[in-house]
C-alpha cells in the first residue's frame, strides 16, 4: 500500500515538472488498456482459448483429488460417533493428506499456469508495447498512459488509442 502511494506520489510530480517544461509545446495525450488489447487480438484470442484449454485440465486433474476428499469427510461427519478412536484418527489422517495433497497440486498447477501465461501473453504484450511506441511517435503524441496504471484515475473516451493499437496489431500479425 505504502510502496504504490509513493509510486503515485513520484507519478504525480513527474507529470508535474513534465508539464510544466511542456507547457510551451501541444501536449498530445493517449491512454491505452494494454489488457484489453492483448484480448482483442487474434492472437490474445488464440492465446486465452490455450489458457483456458489449460484451465479446464488442471480443474479436470484437481476435481477427483477434491470429490475423494468432500466424499471422506463427509463419511467422518456421518460415522464419527460409530467407528472406533482408531479408526477415525485414521481417516482423518487420511484426509488431512488428501487435503495436503490438493494444496499442493493446486499451487503446482498455478505456477504451471503463471508460466504458461508469460509464455504466451509476454512476447503480445512486448509486441503491443513496441506498436504503441511507435504509433506515439507517428501521431506526435507527448505520453501514452496505461489506463489501469497506478495514478490514472479517470480519462475522457476520446484519449483511449486502443482500437487504432489493436488494429495495427493485427496487421502486423
Amino acid at each position: 500500500m505504502r510502496a504504490s502511494m509513493s509510486r503515485v506520489l513520484v507519478i504525480a510530480a513527474g507529470l508535474l515538472v513534465f508539464a510544466g517544461t511542456a507547457i510551451a509545446e501541444d501536449m498530445k495525450i493517449a491512454v491505452v488498456d494494454l489488457d484489453q488489447a492483448i484480448n482483442a487480438t487474434e492472437q490474445g484470442k488464440k492465446a486465452r482459448e490455450e489458457l483456458q484449454g489449460k484451465q479446464k485440465q488442471a480443474e479436470g486433474q484437481l476435481k477427483p483429488m477434491y470429490e475423494k476428499g468432500k466424499a471422506l469427510a463427509e463419511e467422518i461427519q456421518s460415522k464419527r460417533f460409530v467407528l472406533s478412536e482408531d479408526a477415525l484418527r485414521k481417516k482423518q489422517l487420511d484426509l488431512a493428506e488428501i487435503q495436503s495433497d490438493l494444496r499442493a497440486k493446486g499451487a503446482e498447477l498455478e505456477g504451471q499456469f503463471k508460466v504458461d501465461y508469460e509464455r504466451l501473453v509476454g512476447p503480445l504484450r512486448d509486441k503491443l508495447l513496441g506498436i504503441i511506441t511507435d504509433f506515439g511517435k507517428e501521431q506526435g503524441y507527448t505520453l501514452i498512459l496505461e489506463r489501469t496504471a497506478p495514478g490514472v484515475i479517470y480519462t475522457k473516451e476520446a484519449l483511449d488509442i486502443t482500437d487504432e493499437v489493436v488494429q495495427r496489431f493485427n496487421k502486423k500479425g
